[in-house]
C-alpha cells in the first residue's frame, strides 16, 4: 500500500495550493452551507399544506427531523469525521465496497444534484412571476434563467471565502421577513387552523416529494470536509446547529402561514407566502418576501453548486475521473466541476417544481441506501477503528435507527410516478455503464487520471488494536493511542 500513500495532484500549481489553503471554511460559514444544502428556509415548503392540509404539513416538519434528517446527520457526522477528504460519501462507500460501488455513488448524488440545483432558477422565477408577468415563459425567462447561472456559478468560481460569506448574508435576509411576518401576524392569528386536516383527500407523493427536497442533503457538506478548518471538530457541531437553525427555519413560517390566513388549499403552491406576506403586512411585506425567496435561491444554488464541484474534485483526486477534473483555479476552485455542474443545471431547467423534486429524490433515495450499507458495513468490518466522532450507539442500535428512514425510502420509491422511476433508472444504467469506460480510457491513456490511493487498510488496523487493547495491567490502549490519529489519506501508510 505504501506506492498509493500520496495522490500526484499534477494540475495544481503553487499559487493555487497557497489559495486552497487561505480558503479554509471555519464554523459559522460552515453552518449556513448546511443551511442553504439542506433547505435555504421555508420557500418550497407550501405544497405540504396543498398536499395534507395544515395539520400534516407541520407534523411533517416537526416528525421527518427526527426519522430522517436527525439520522443522515449524525452518519455525516460520523463519515464526514472518519474520512475528512472532498469527495465525502463517494470515499465512505468505496471504503466499504470498493471504487466500483464508490463511482456509482458519486455518479448518482451528482446528477441528483444538479437536477436540484435546476430547481432555484425555476424557483427564483416563480417567485419573480408574480411581480414581473414576462418571466412566466419565453424569451424573457430563458435569459433570465441563463443570466442568473452564468452570475451564480462565477460566484462559485470566486472561491469558497466568498460562497461562505455570501451564505451567511443571504441566510440571515431569507429569515428576516418571516420574523417581520411572524410579529405583525399575531393579533391574526387563529391556532385553530393548525388543527385541519381530511385523511380522504390527500396527495402522499406531493407531501413525501416536499419533506424530502426541504429537509435532506445532509450528507452534502461532506464533499467540502477537505477545505473546512480541523473538519474532525467543527463538522459536527455545525451539522447540530445548522439542524436547529433547518427545522425552526421551516416550522415557523408555516405556523404563522396557516394561521393568519383563511386557508385555501389549492393555493399553497410554491411562491405562496409572497401572498400571505400581502395579506399579513401589505405590498412592502411582499415585495421584501420576494427578495427573500430570491436570496434563499441564491444561497442554494452556490452553496450546492460548491459541494458537487468540490465531488469531482475528489472523485479526480481519488483516480475515479480524468485528472482534469481535479484542476483549481488560481482562485483554489475545482474550474471544470463548476463548469460541468452549471452546464447541467442549465439542461435540466425546463423541468417544472414538481418534476424536478420527484426526480431528484428518487436518485437521492438509492444513493442513502447505499450510504446507510456502507455506514453498518464499516461498523460490523471495523469496530475499533477510531472515529473522532462516534453515534453513541452500537451496531444493532445502529441498525435499528436506520429502520425507519430505510422504510421511508421503500415508500417514497413506491409512490414514484412509473414515468419518473424509469427516467431515474435509466441513469443508474448509465453509471453502471460508464465507470468500466472510464476504466478502459485510463488503460488505454486516452485521459490522465491521477494515482489513485488505496482504500486504507482498515483490517489491519483492527488487528492491531485487538492486540495491542491491554497492557500488563489490563489497562485499554489501542482507542487511546488511536484518537489522535485522524483517519485520512495522509495516514495510509499507517494502517499498512
Amino acid at each position: 500500500m505504501g506506492e498509493y500513500a500520496h495522490v500526484h495532484h499534477h494540475s495544481l500549481d503553487d499559487a493555487a495550493q497557497r489559495v486552497h489553503h487561505l480558503q479554509i471554511v471555519s464554523i459559522l460559514p460552515l453552518v449556513f452551507l448546511i443551511y442553504h444544502e439542506v433547505s435555504g428556509g421555508a420557500f418550497g415548503a407550501e405544497d405540504s399544506v396543498r398536499a395534507a392540509g395544515p395539520l400534516l404539513a407541520i407534523l411533517g416538519f416537526l416528525v421527518f427531523p427526527f426519522i430522517w434528517s436527525i439520522p443522515e446527520a449524525l452518519i455525516t457526522a460520523e463519515m464526514g469525521t472518519m474520512f475528512p477528504d472532498n469527495g465525502g460519501y463517494v470515499v465512505w462507500v468505496s471504503s466499504a465496497f470498493g471504487p466500483y460501488w464508490g463511482f456509482q455513488q458519486g455518479w448518482m448524488k451528482w446528477i441528483g444534484g444538479v437536477i436540484d440545483n435546476a430547481l432555484y432558477p425555476v424557483l427564483f422565477l416563480d417567485y419573480l412571476k408574480a411581480v414581473i408577468p414576462a418571466l412566466e415563459g419565453g424569451f424573457p425567462r430563458t435569459f433570465a434563467v441563463l443570466s442568473l447561472t452564468a452570475a451564480l456559478t462565477y460566484m462559485n468560481y470566486r472561491g469558497l471565502t466568498m460562497v461562505g460569506h455570501v451564505a451567511i448574508s443571504l441566510g440571515v435576509f431569507s429569515i428576516l421577513p418571516f420574523i417581520i411576518m411572524g410579529l405583525m401576524a399575531i393579533p391574526k392569528l387563529r391556532p385553530e387552523r393548525w388543527l385541519v386536516v381530511d385523511l380522504h383527500h390527500i396527495d402522499w407523493t406531493l407531501y413525501l416529494n416536499t419533506l424530502f427536497w426541504n429537509l435532506n442533503y445532509w450528507d452534502s457538506i461532506s464533499t467540502l470536509a477537505g477545505e473546512v478548518d480541523n473538519p474532525t471538530e467543527l463538522l459536527p457541531k455545525a451539522l447540530f446547529y445548522a439542524a436547529i437553525l433547518v427545522i425552526l427555519a421551516n416550522l415557523f413560517p408555516l405556523l404563522i402561514g396557516t394561521a393568519a390566513v383563511g386557508l385555501h388549499r389549492e393555493s399553497w403552491t410554491d411562491g405562496y407566502f409572497s401572498v400571505v406576506a400581502e395579506i399579513v403586512g401589505g405590498l412592502w411585506l411582499t415585495w421584501l418576501m420576494q427578495v427573500a425567496a430570491a436570496a434563499s435561491n441564491m444561497g442554494m444554488f452556490v452553496a450546492k453548486m460548491s459541494g458537487y464541484s468540490y465531488q469531482l474534485l475528489g472523485m479526480a483526486e481519488w483516480g475515479m475521473l480524468p485528472e482534469l477534473f481535479s484542476m483549481r483555479s488560481h482562485r483554489g476552485t475545482p474550474v471544470i466541476g463548476i463548469l460541468f455542474s452549471a452546464s447541467g443545471v442549465l439542461l435540466l431547467s425546463w423541468m417544472s417544481f414538481q418534476q424536478i423534486i420527484a426526480a431528484e429524490n428518487i436518485l437521492y433515495c438509492f444513493g442513502m441506501l447505499l450510504e446507510f450499507f456502507a455506514f453498518i458495513r464499516l461498523r460490523i468490518k471495523y469496530p475499533m477503528v477510531t472515529r473522532p466522532f462516534k453515534i453513541p450507539l452500537g451496531i444493532s442500535g445502529s441498525i435499528l435507527m436506520l429502520v425507519p428512514p430505510t422504510l421511508l425510502i421503500l415508500v417514497e420509491l413506491a409512490f414514484a410516478s412509473p414515468k419518473i422511476m424509469v427516467i431515474s433508472l435509466f441513469v443508474v444504467i448509465i453509471g453502471l455503464v460508464l465507470q468500466p469506460c472510464l476504466k478502459l480510457v485510463e488503460k488505454k491513456q486516452w485521459l490522465r487520471f491521477s494515482k489513485s490511493p488505496e482504500i486504507p487498510d482498515f483490517g489491519a488496523t483492527d488487528r492491531k488494536n485487538a492486540v495491542e487493547s491491554t497492557d500488563g495491567d489490563g489497562r485499554s490502549l489501542a482507542v487511546e493511542e488511536l484518537e489522535l490519529l485522524p483517519i485520512s489519506r495522509n495516514l495510509y501508510p499507517l494502517m499498512d
